[in-house]
């Protein structure tokens, strides 16, 4: 990751480190200059607290151990419901792929509740559930599992019939040609699927925190919200793409180390 990084500065020069730096810098003075000047134009930004605010906020939370807490608790949620994700959705997308049997069974489900947004589910988590923990955790897992899934089984079902008939003739069973080209080939695939589940678990985890949970940075967030605590809002919010970013960009250097051709 660092070589590659390395590579780009080479390649772009200074521009790699100064054009991100400038455009952060524009835009926190945009951000300053429309909410100390109030202005209501489609947006109203006088009730939007100033960058400065936010850093004083920050300053402020990040001391204690109850915004700690909450992160915690959130990752938490994230590791278990995600870890499921990827288990159950490789699964059934390597079984769509490679068997039309189980393509016919599985699919119809899929595509049926794979637009139902993550914020319906919550009355019928809390429903079927015995605890809210659990019920929020199942939120996540919804929000993660059909990238996965839809990913995987794209990746399964590109594989070129050559390398399987070549494994075949080589004395490969079936159970071999899964594991030694099935799998390796679809791993780049699988991995842009945890991503975008990634993104989602994230979304679908704020939904079912803000709603009902106790702990959590989604429940941070709205609590903030709640006690008219502007500035821990953004707080919130920045500390949620900062730990989505984390996560995505975790799974990437994963794929990076697990296939290292793919790049």
């Amino acid at each position: 990751m660092f070589r590659k990084a390395k590579s780009v500065i080479r390649e772009t020069g200074w521009k790699a480190g100064l054009i991100p730096l400038l455009s952060m810098i524009a835009g926190l003075a945009l951000w300053q200059w429309l909410t100390e000047s109030h202005v209501r134009f489609i947006l109203d930004f006088s009730n939007i607290p100033t960058p400065v605010a936010v850093f004083h906020a920050f300053m402020a939370v990040v001391v204690t151990k109850i915004f700690w807490r909450d992160i915690f608790w959130s990752m938490y949620r994230i590791l278990i419901a995600f870890g499921l994700a990827t288990i159950v959705g490789v699964a059934a997308g390597v079984a769509m792929g490679y068997s039309t049997f189980m393509r016919l069974i599985i699919a119809p489900y899929i595509e049926l509740t794979r637009p139902i947004p993550a914020i319906a589910w919550v009355p019928m988590a809390i429903l079927a559930w015995p605890t809210t923990e659990q019920s929020i955790i199942f939120i996540t897992f919804l929000g993660a599992v059909f990238p996965i899934v839809l990913n995987t089984w794209d990746g399964v079902r590109r594989v070129p019939s050559e390398l399987v008939k070549a494994a075949r003739s080589l004395g490969a069973n079936r159970v071999g040609v899964m594991l030694h080209v099935v799998m390796p080939y679809a791993v780049p695939n699988i991995t842009v699927g945890m991503a975008l589940g990634m993104g989602g678990a994230w979304f679908a985890l704020l939904a079912g925190e803000m709603i009902s949970g106790r702990y959590g940075i989604g429940y941070f967030t709205w609590e903030s919200y709640q006690l008219i605590q502007y500035g821990n809002i953004i707080v919130g919010m920045l500390t949620i793409g900062l730990l989505s970013s984390v996560s995505t960009g975790s799974i990437y250097w994963l794929k990076r180390k697990m296939v290292p051709w793919a790049d």
